[in-house]
């Protein structure tokens, strides 16, 4: 079967990530000596700097990974939490009734270092300066600019000239937007002090990352994130408004290690981040896919239209309870969630045309909670569109708004090392930029909900319910395979794609990555303003125009988003039986690329 590209195979280490540059460094740290985790961080870094419209410094990372000693999977928690004082009386005081997608009310704490750090400290083997010297020397010496860079810039000119001037001054030097090769030096000059306040701590390498690691949350960059939070900026509610978010906040926050969400299907078991995530939904869709095994077909390499329709209905069952039970809230009832008891009493609700509804159940006998914005049918038929996140890129308005976000990276080395992790927040049209740092801060927290009593409710110390989702799989108990992708409230429906292609295509992992994909949008966004559209499906057109016309007579409100138009899915993997590595990386976008050997 013909595939964009190969998929690669060896010995040594895989690295696969959305951008080349990114999987290269991963690979040139792994040449020398280091590890899959000290790869990845090294990736991580790069892709601050070479996709900025996608991550930044001021972001977080959430990642899932497994030791080669240690099999048991477990999720790194870079996402920051909401401030102290951001409040919903706060925020309601203010006129609003969504958290803003832009500006800096919608700021959490940044947990990208913290996270990378800690990854390194604790599983990593190399130190801070040879990892971050890749993503220095970019920012430093000058980096490719992608076009979609460019085409960011010039849509939010507007807004950077009349309102964000440092934002126009590092994107916009002398009124145009950066193309071609671009600098960013102060982030340079703020990496670079921050490893010299890691190297006065003397030589041991977890002194060096403690240091820097408090050079961040106590020192100079909180010191700047605060004063420049006390300014009012334009946000997309058509207001200025100063932040919330305090250098007492970074100080108190740090980021964690916890144990991974698991469910088993057959001889693979998922681990995906917790329901402070949307990861769980994945599990839930396979879960009811589970029921439907000896319908699902493939031929060719394309799936049947009624294989295509079945994975749309468990997907809007499953992300009905996301918009229910999800939050960073102790009563989630998790365990009922993914028990196999729960998905076989929701497969009743699959029919042989498309649903219209919004559908959450009741696992144990609980009664589901929407927000009122959703119960009452509030951003049905809003101006996002059908093809929200289209290749996982942000659909960005001139007000800043954006949907679908992110980056991806996953490594494996040849003692079994494995980590998928899913970089985000802090692109550079979220907020103003903070002059002295070359970098601003994320908006994750417009996806919290501005009502009380929700397990998504916006209060101090919560993490937002996160789009991020990285996901690993292990067969009969060994970490076997690592992939994500881009795409916000998309990435857990293109991951589903990947797997049934995988798995009951039995096609390789590149083959998987180019499978013709689709996603619904038939629930509410995660990102301001909360649009949805019940009953809109969006396809790859080469699932052939036979599906397409069976979709329709079933009564999905069907878009075609093009022939190559959905996910940058990456993945890495190991076999166990062989020790052979394998890599692929998505065509979609043109800059996803697997390296290794």
């Amino acid at each position: 079967m013909f595939t964009t590209r190969p998929e690669l195979a060896g010995t040594f280490g895989m690295v696969a990530s959305t951008h080349w540059l990114a999987s290269s460094a991963g690979m040139a740290v792994l040449e020398h000596g280091g590890n899959a985790f000290d790869a990845a961080v090294a990736a991580g870094f790069v892709l601050q700097v070479v996709e900025p419209h996608l991550n930044g410094p001021g972001g977080e990372v959430p990642a899932v990974l497994a030791t080669r000693d240690d099999p048991t999977p477990r999720v790194l928690c870079g996402q920051g939490v909401a401030p102290a004082g951001a409040s919903i009386d706060h925020y309601r005081s203010e006129g609003l009734d969504l958290v803003p997608g832009t500006g800096l009310l919608a700021a959490t704490i940044p947990g990208a270092w913290d996270g990378w750090l800690t990854l390194l400290r604790d599983y990593g083997t190399r130190s801070l300066r040879e990892v971050l010297s890749y993503a220095i020397g970019y920012a430093r010496n000058g980096y490719p600019v992608l076009e979609r860079v460019t085409a960011t810039i010039d849509t939010v000119a507007e807004l950077f000239t009349e309102h964000w001037p440092t934002s126009a001054r590092l994107w916009r030097p002398g009124g145009r937007a950066i193309a071609g090769r671009a600098t960013n030096p102060v982030l340079a000059d703020t990496w670079e002090r921050l490893l010299a306040e890691a190297e006065r701590a003397g030589g041991d390498r977890v002194a060096q990352l403690d240091a820097a690691r408090r050079a961040w949350s106590e020192g100079f960059v909180a010191e700047a994130v605060d004063a420049f939070c006390r300014r009012a900026f334009r946000d997309d509610s058509g207001a200025d408004h100063a932040g919330v978010l305090t250098g007492q906040d970074l100080a108190g926050w740090r980021a964690s290690v916890e144990p991974a969400a698991t469910v088993d299907i057959g001889e693979w078991t998922i681990a995906k981040c917790g329901p402070w995530s949307q990861g769980p939904v994945l599990a839930q869709q396979l879960l009811l896919l589970n029921g439907f095994t000896d319908e699902l077909a493939y031929v060719d390499g394309k799936p049947s239209a009624h294989t295509v329709h079945l994975a749309v209905e468990c997907a809007k069952l499953a992300f009905a309870d996301r918009e229910a039970y999800y939050g960073d809230d102790p009563r989630v009832p998790l365990r009922e969630l993914l028990s196999a008891e729960y998905a076989a009493d929701r497969q009743t609700l699959v029919g042989d045309t498309a649903s219209l509804t919004l559908r959450p159940g009741s696992p144990a006998g609980r009664t589901p909670l929407l927000p009122a914005f959703v119960a009452q049918g509030r951003g049905i038929g809003g101006a996002e569109g059908a093809v929200l996140g289209a290749l996982g890129d942000p659909t960005v308005s001139r007000n800043g708004s954006t949907r679908g976000d992110t980056v991806h990276v996953d490594v494996v080395d040849a003692q079994g090392n494995i980590i998928s992790a899913t970089p985000s927040g802090g692109w550079l049209q979220s907020s103003p930029t903070i002059p002295e740092l070359g970098f601003c801060l994320g908006t994750r927290a417009q996806m919290f909900w501005l009502e009380p009593g929700l397990p998504n409710s916006l209060a101090p110390g919560k993490r937002p319910r996160t789009t991020l989702s990285p996901t690993l799989a292990l067969r009969e108990g060994v970490p076997t395979l690592a992939f994500g992708t881009p795409g916000g409230d998309q990435q857990d429906q293109w991951q589903l794609c990947f797997w049934l292609a995988r798995t009951v295509g039995g096609l390789n992992l590149q083959a998987a990555i180019d499978a013709p994909a689709w996603h619904t949008t038939a629930f509410p966004s995660s990102f301001y303003p909360r649009s949805w559209e019940p009953g809109g499906l969006v396809v790859e057109s080469r699932l052939g125009p036979a599906v397409l016309a069976d979709l329709r007579g079933r009564g999905h409100l069907v878009t075609d988003g093009g022939a190559w138009a959905l996910g940058r899915m990456s993945c890495v993997a190991r076999d166990a039986r062989t020790g052979l590595l394998h890599a692929a990386a998505n065509a979609r976008g043109m800059q996803g690329y697997a390296v290794g050997r």
